[in-house]
């Protein structure tokens, strides 16, 4: 059996492990894009109740969610959905999508975006302090990213 060098080397990470990122709200970057050659980005996210963002597009990038804790809304264009601890969601780019913790305790989500890159987003907007909305939307239409909604509402 014969095998070929892959284009990056595997990533194999311990729980906790990641760069850490505060840019509205806290989460750890488990995989950049730039380990898996710009083909995926993963991190987990931790989402207070009530808490989730704005109604928003990726123009770029499909997103893909794994509930580990709590239970959350989804909207993806006119579908909704909730779903608890081992809910799993796709949302495709080009649809407006939120989400919201709609549970009494804090959450935590699994996310991925295919292609990569969209992380980036995360750490430019931490790295510049940026905590105006308006910053982040300018941010944001550099990674492909529209604001066109406010949050799911209860």
């Amino acid at each position: 059996m014969s095998e070929t060098s892959p284009a990056f080397a595997p990533v194999l990470r311990a729980p906790g492990e990641g760069a850490r990122n505060h840019a509205f709200g806290e989460r750890l970057i488990r995989i950049r894009s730039a380990e898996t050659a710009g083909r995926f980005a993963l991190w987990e996210e931790p989402v207070p109740p009530g808490m989730g963002p704005p109604l928003h597009v990726h123009h770029r990038e499909d997103e893909f969610f794994q509930v580990l804790s709590g239970r959350f809304r989804f909207r993806c264009g006119a579908t909704v959905g909730e779903g608890g601890e081992g809910t799993a969601a796709f949302l495709p780019r080009g649809v407006p999508h939120a989400f919201r913790n709609i549970g009494t305790t804090p959450g935590l989500l699994l996310i991925g975006v295919t292609p990569g890159g969209f992380e980036e987003f995360f750490l430019e907007v931490a790295d510049a302090g940026v905590t105006d909305p308006a910053a982040a939307a300018a941010i944001g239409a550099r990674y492909g990213l529209d604001f066109v909604g406010p949050p799911l509402e209860e």
